[in-house]
């Protein structure tokens, strides 16, 4: 099946939301698979969905949604060309801080094992739910990136994935199944979550290996396959990319940042930041402000 993968930067670039026109852009989508999670919101024509072995009719108004490292492709039934608003996005980037429910991960896990949890959902169930306005908003915060873009983004999937749950909880899909397995959060694949929320903090790999029930290199290798980079490179991605939010959005100054994205000092600051942006901080504040 890797010939089917399609790379997705789930470092870079964690959420992608498009409008697809298939008028123009490439068209039929053949069968590939990824890691992140999509969601599709058919605007105009009649879709015809394969996914993981079963095939939808997707009309406008409808949406379908493609667990990660499910084959999928896209044709249509009719002559008319499909256009569909499409959000992607890394399902380890989503958290919840609720008491009584797991991790968004551990429940879409579950879903994608369940009978009870379809991936496709007609226009009168959903109509409520203003998908449309919804992925439009992401799309434009995407496009946009002001203040807080990538907070407004994580709630509005937040939103429609727990309308989602809701829907399958109505159809019998279990989620007290899925609270009974949160201890698997602490793996590879949840790793992520704690270091975005203790970046500024001092982490070590054999300690987050640690924490995944594992021994460093079979988490170092199991690591480097999923997000491409290594460990200790996602860590300084992570504070780089929080230290050019700071940079943009507020005054702080150097020290500061530094202190606050869990650099020993600003001179390691201003070297880590040079080999992912290939400027200075300064240099990149300036740019940005002109």
């Amino acid at each position: 099946m890797q010939y089917l993968f399609e790379y997705c930067d789930t470092m870079e670039s964690p959420y992608e939301a498009f409008l697809y026109d298939t008028s123009y852009m490439t068209f039929p989508i053949r069968p590939h698979w990824h890691y992140f999670m999509e969601i599709l919101y058919m605007l105009e024509g009649t879709g015809l969905i394969e996914c993981d072995g079963e095939t939808y009719v997707v009309e406008p108004g409808d949406m379908i949604l493609f667990h990660p490292e499910t084959v999928h492709a896209i044709y249509t039934a009719t002559n008319i060309p499909l256009k569909y608003e499409g959000i992607k996005f890394d399902v380890n980037k989503l958290y919840t801080e609720n008491s009584y429910a797991p991790h968004l991960r551990v429940i879409l896990e579950s879903a994608k094992k369940s009978t009870e949890a379809n991936v496709c959902f007609k226009e009168e169930t959903i109509r409520e739910l203003h998908v449309k306005e919804v992925l439009e908003e992401c799309r434009s915060e995407l496009w946009n990136k002001n203040y807080g873009y990538d907070i407004v983004v994580h709630n509005k999937i937040c939103y429609l994935l727990i309308h989602l749950i809701r829907i399958w909880r109505a159809n019998g899909f279990n989620t007290d199944k899925a609270v009974s397995r949160t201890a698997e959060a602490d793996s590879i694949h949840a790793i992520t979550a704690y270091i975005d929320a203790h970046a500024g903090e001092a982490l070590r790999v054999e300690d987050l290996a640690d924490m995944c029930n594992m021994s460093y290199s079979y988490f170092a290798k199991n690591f480097k396959q999923y997000y491409g980079r290594s460990c200790k490179e996602y860590i300084e991605f992570i504070r780089v990319n929080k230290a050019v939010d700071l940079l943009l959005f507020t005054d702080f100054d150097l020290g500061y940042i530094s202190q606050e994205t869990g650099f020993s000092d600003s001179s390691h600051l201003i070297k880590t930041f040079r080999k992912w942006k290939g400027v200075t901080p300064k240099q990149f504040k300036k740019q940005r402000v002109l």
